[in-house]
């Protein structure tokens, strides 16, 4: 017989589900329990003298989160969730769960996020935290759709990278072979170089690390970075079109498929109104400085700073916005500088950093001349400025994180809850 899902019932036919035990109650001659799977929760009733007794007795054995396979007959009940109950006329008991559970996965009793994390797997059962995760997973499902049907190219680089976009101490070092490498800070230098074959559109979506000991509600060691280029472009703007319109597509998505996990979130979510504002940097310190953050030109936006300018966003009614024209000093070296400006934009997300880019330096000489002045050594870079000497046309593009999408619009207080197994200066198990 064919698993049933839970959301998959009918009354009247008979059904095979498969799950955990979620709770237990016995009433003396009435014995039920809650099945959970991955699409919801079922009520398995025994009562006795309508099922055989051989049934009455394994419920009386089960515990909380024992694995089972419950076969029976599929009937209308107003109490039982999904206003159905499985009467069994089969139950067996896959796997035995240990007693006591060494997290909570109710709900009930708030249970501490290193606690939980060193139990994922267990922690994950609860149907709010799986909830985070089909949402995340249509995030990412839209995105592709977005890039698709945009004329992108889906392409996958290297992980292990023989030098870093960023460069300095951020990087995660391993031996690869008798060499040195690095673990890729993100796809950068390969998408750039990618815009010399021709391809024009293409994007990736995979993991990047970043060896800062930051301890805030937005950084983690690794991450889903979602990256972008595309070519021939007239300036930066054209890149900021393309991604005004991705969040737009997302989020429609995520409202159209996800109604369901919202609500059980609570989570409210609007669907972004183009064109999002832009406000440059220079505006935006001015702005930060007002409400009495000590900030000067040339500091890159912190996560205080973000929160403050979010705020005084969010009351001019923008809760999306792009900040441009960051100064070149504190932006990476293939970012096409303007003087002391650079072509280069940040896109917020209720007082969050979401993503990044700019239009890139397609020129070699100004690249490398860039490079010297940000004490990198060009020979280091060879196979990726080999690229810009035989015709690189003007490109862009976006680094954009899933993870903190997703933990802005679901108002998650930390980045940690959108990451299945997240890696941390602390944490490298499980």
């Amino acid at each position: 017989m064919e698993r049933t899902y839970s959301g998959e019932l009918k009354t009247g036919s008979k059904a095979l589900v498969k799950g955990w035990v979620e709770k237990i109650r016995d009433l003396g001659g009435l014995k039920f329990f809650i099945l959970r799977d991955r699409e919801g929760l079922v009520q398995i009733t025994a009562k006795r003298n309508s099922v055989p007794a051989g049934i009455v007795k394994a419920v009386s054995k089960l515990g909380r989160e024992d694995c089972v396979t419950v076969q029976g007959l599929v009937k209308k009940s107003s109490q039982a969730p999904g206003g159905m109950e499985i009467i069994p006329d089969k139950i067996d008991v896959v796997s035995k769960a240990a007693s006591p559970l060494p997290i909570e996965t109710s709900g009930k009793i708030q249970t501490g996020m290193d606690k939980r994390f060193d139990y994922r797997f267990m922690d994950l059962r609860n149907p709010k935290v799986q909830t985070i995760f089909r949402i995340r997973d249509t995030a990412l499902t839209k995105m592709r759709e977005f890039f698709e049907s945009d004329g992108f190219v889906e392409v996958h680089t290297p992980v292990i990278q023989a030098a870093g976009a960023e460069g300095g101490a951020t990087l995660f070092p391993l031996i690869y072979y008798k060499q040195e490498a690095f673990l890729r800070q993100s796809p950068q230098l390969y998408k750039q170089m990618l815009m010399a074959s021709g391809l024009d559109r293409v994007y990736e979506i995979g993991p990047a690390f970043r060896a800062e000991k930051f301890h805030t509600r937005r950084h983690v060691s690794e991450f889903i970075s979602v990256d972008a280029e595309m070519a021939w472009i007239d300036s930066q703007e054209d890149v900021l079109n393309m991604l005004e319109r991705m969040v737009e597509y997302v989020f429609k998505g995520v409202l159209k498929d996800c109604k369901k996990e919202l609500e059980e979130l609570g989570a409210k979510i609007t669907i972004p109104k183009l064109p999002l504002k832009r406000i440059t940097y220079d505006e935006a310190v001015k702005l930060v400085k007002g409400k009495g953050m000590k900030i000067k030109w040339g500091d890159d936006f912190m996560d205080a700073e973000e929160r403050v300018l979010g705020e005084v966003m969010k009351k001019r009614g923008h809760e999306w916005y792009f900040v441009v024209r960051f100064p070149s000093k504190i932006k990476p070296f293939y970012i096409m500088a303007d003087g002391k400006h650079s072509h280069s934009y940040d896109m917020i997300y209720r007082g969050m950093e979401i993503a990044s880019g700019g239009q890139r330096e397609h020129r070699h000489d100004v690249m490398v001349k860039v490079m010297k002045e940000k004490g990198l050594d060009p020979s280091k870079f060879k196979f990726y400025l080999d690229a810009f000497r035989f015709g690189v046309p003007c490109h862009g593009g976006v680094g954009f994180g899933v993870e903190r999408l997703v933990q802005q619009m679901l108002g998650l207080e930390n980045i940690k809850e959108v990451i299945m197994f997240p890696r941390t200066p602390e944490r490298l198990v499980p």
